[in-house]
């Protein structure tokens, strides 16, 4: 059952339309976890048009996220919509980013989708981009390991509004809707799948489960593990703390829908191990394994994206 949207444009000044979306939860929200479970809404939006090609044009899009932080450029959510040309409903994908952001991989990902006829929405997860404010501190993964499980859980909430802004579009049909990351993103996405129950269908790259686990062990945490370490708390306290916002609490979710996973065989970040948990609690969908570690991956990607992309487009004509 779809999620009841409804979209209203309000006013189109200098370029930039405004409008409004009401999203009603259907009977399915009861079983979204709490800290996840979005109420009936009425939220704006604006969308400003930056540049066309033959295929498909790319707005910018601004929308509130439905979790308010104490940082107000946060409480922003910034994206950029690529709509393919054409006539007829679409299916739509949300795109999200690594964890070092370079948008330029996501927006290539977002474009190679909409060359194929398959809309996507590339949103900038809390604390990065236009989100963190002139505070460089402030930060999706920072020595405040407590706000970033906070945007963790925001990011989720607020692919769930993006989800439901696509599914007010009249160019998109709300029954295709999917999402895909790779790494931060991936992880994300994994969790967004799992309990939003208009997300049906999902690609997730260098992916995995057991995130305390995870957080502990990655090269990039190391400066953060010291400082949590120094305040007198523990490994045991990162998996807990953790545990709400590990993909495997929700990994079930995942089960019955279609899920496409690739993984590295030699990931020094997010282990095969966690992969392969990850796997196996979403009930063992199609993987491909690539021959590589995380940051060897680049290599990779490009084909990567390109199944993933095909992944999304299957029963869209050529």
């Amino acid at each position: 059952m779809i999620a009841g949207v409804g979209i209203l444009l309000i006013a189109a000044v200098a370029g930039i339309e405004r409008g409004e979306v009401t999203f009603r939860p259907t009977e399915a929200e009861a079983k979204v976890p709490e800290r996840f479970r979005l109420s009936e809404a009425k939220f704006g939006f604006e969308i400003e048009e930056r540049r066309t090609t033959p295929r498909y044009s790319v707005s910018a899009i601004r929308f509130p996220s439905p979790v308010v932080t104490p940082d107000p450029e946060n409480n922003t959510v910034h994206a950029e919509y690529f709509r393919p040309t054409g006539e007829g409903k679409r299916a739509a994908v949300v795109v999200l980013h690594i964890l070092g952001a370079d948008f330029a991989l996501s927006r290539y990902f977002a474009a190679r989708l909409a060359d194929r006829g398959v809309a996507a929405l590339f949103v900038k997860l809390p604390y990065y981009g236009e989100r963190r404010g002139n505070d460089p501190s402030k930060r999706f993964l920072s020595s405040d390991l407590d706000r970033s499980v906070t945007a963790m859980g925001q990011g989720v909430c607020d692919v769930r509004r993006a989800a439901a802004w696509l599914a007010s579009r009249e160019e998109i049909d709300p029954r295709r809707l999917g999402v895909t990351g790779i790494s931060l993103g991936g992880i994300v996405s994994s969790i967004a799948a799992s309990v939003d129950p208009t997300l049906n269908r999902a690609a997730l790259l260098l992916a995995g489960g057991g995130l305390g686990e995870v957080l502990w062990e990655m090269p990039e945490a190391a400066k953060y593990r010291a400082l949590w370490v120094a305040s007198g708390r523990t490994k045991a306290d990162l998996i807990a703390m953790t545990a709400p916002f590990d993909p495997l609490t929700y990994a079930e979710g995942l089960r019955g829908k279609r899920i496409l996973m690739m993984a590295g065989t030699v990931d020094e970040v997010i282990p095969p191990a966690a992969a392969t948990a990850l796997w196996e609690k979403a009930g063992k969908p199609p993987i491909r394994w690539m021959e590589c570690g995380h940051y060897s991956a680049a290599g990779f990607l490009l084909p990567a994206m390109r199944e993933a992309v095909e992944f999304f487009a299957e029963g869209v004509a050529r």
